[in-house]
């Protein structure tokens, strides 16, 4: 009597226990396609990285993290991408994308991975005459792959400066006319280059750089160093080529320089690359 009740007991629970939920991503799609990049992108995380002044630097990036499909596989696991990030902490230092790119290798089981994270770096400037200082922020990126045990690595820095027109300056009777412009600077490099060292080095190539705070003799003494140094677009990309070319570090870069043109309803753009 007690046997019979034991089992009809264990029979009640096991028609309540709940199926397997099915995994769809790892269902075969027959149309056979590998992926070459599938993942996450957009995801903001505390990140930590290496500052030449102060040794560190705490910001937050904006994360993308993919990895290859096989064509076999209907899809990727997105959850793991977030997984394999804060298995390395609430904030992630830059010294550990090796790893994460491995893990994500291993957890998601692919040859491939893809880390890439852009984040503002910032600068305590001082103006060139008065010395007053103020924050300035740059745009960094860091973009790293590993395809088996090797790594590829590239470092990226957005620079605002200032231009003078040589041919405004040429024909002009009073003044030159001027804008602002970003410089994109991305290098291989086999040693450590400091992010502070591309920014400095791209602001020695411009008509001027920039400033957060300047005083009104700040101001005279940008806005002259500008008419004295004028620069076309094509000048700024070959002058920051010039600089890298010097760096024996650096196997690769691509240099690229948009000017937000003041007296045109257009841009003006140049691009060198190396190796």
């Amino acid at each position: 009597m007690l046997e019979g009740n034991d089992t009809t007991v264990a029979v009640t629970r096991d028609s309540h226990a709940k199926p397997p939920l099915h995994d769809v991503q790892s269902g075969h799609d027959h149309r056979e396609l590998r992926i070459d990049k599938v993942g996450v992108r957009g995801l903001r995380f505390p990140i930590q990285i290496r500052d030449k002044a102060h040794s560190h630097q705490n910001t937050i990036a904006t994360i993308s993290m993919c990895v290859d499909l096989p064509k076999e596989f209907k899809g990727t696991h997105m959850s793991r991408f977030i997984e394999v990030l804060n298995a390395h902490g609430s904030i992630v230092h830059v010294e550990n994308i090796e790893d994460i790119l491995h893990a994500m290798q291993v957890r998601l089981d692919a040859a491939t991975a893809h880390l890439e994270m852009e984040f503002p770096f910032f600068l305590t400037k001082k103006a060139p005459v008065t010395g007053m200082e103020g924050v300035m922020d740059y745009t960094a990126r860091f973009a790293a792959a590993a395809c088996g045990k090797e790594i590829d690595f590239v470092l990226t820095v957005i620079v605002g400066v200032t231009t003078l027109c040589p041919c405004s300056k040429a024909i002009s009777k009073h003044g030159a006319h001027n804008q602002r412009g970003n410089v994109t600077v991305s290098i291989r490099s086999d040693k450590v280059v400091w992010i502070e060292d591309l920014i400095a080095l791209v602001e020695a190539s411009a008509s001027s750089e920039l400033y957060s705070l300047l005083k009104r003799p700040d101001e005279k003494a940008v806005t002259e160093r500008a008419y004295e140094n004028p620069v076309f677009v094509e000048d700024l990309v070959r002058n920051v080529a010039l600089k890298l070319n010097a760096l024996t570090d650096v196997t690769w870069y691509k240099v690229e320089a948009e000017n937000f043109e003041s007296i045109h309803n257009h841009n003006a753009y140049a691009c060198i690359e190396k190796g």
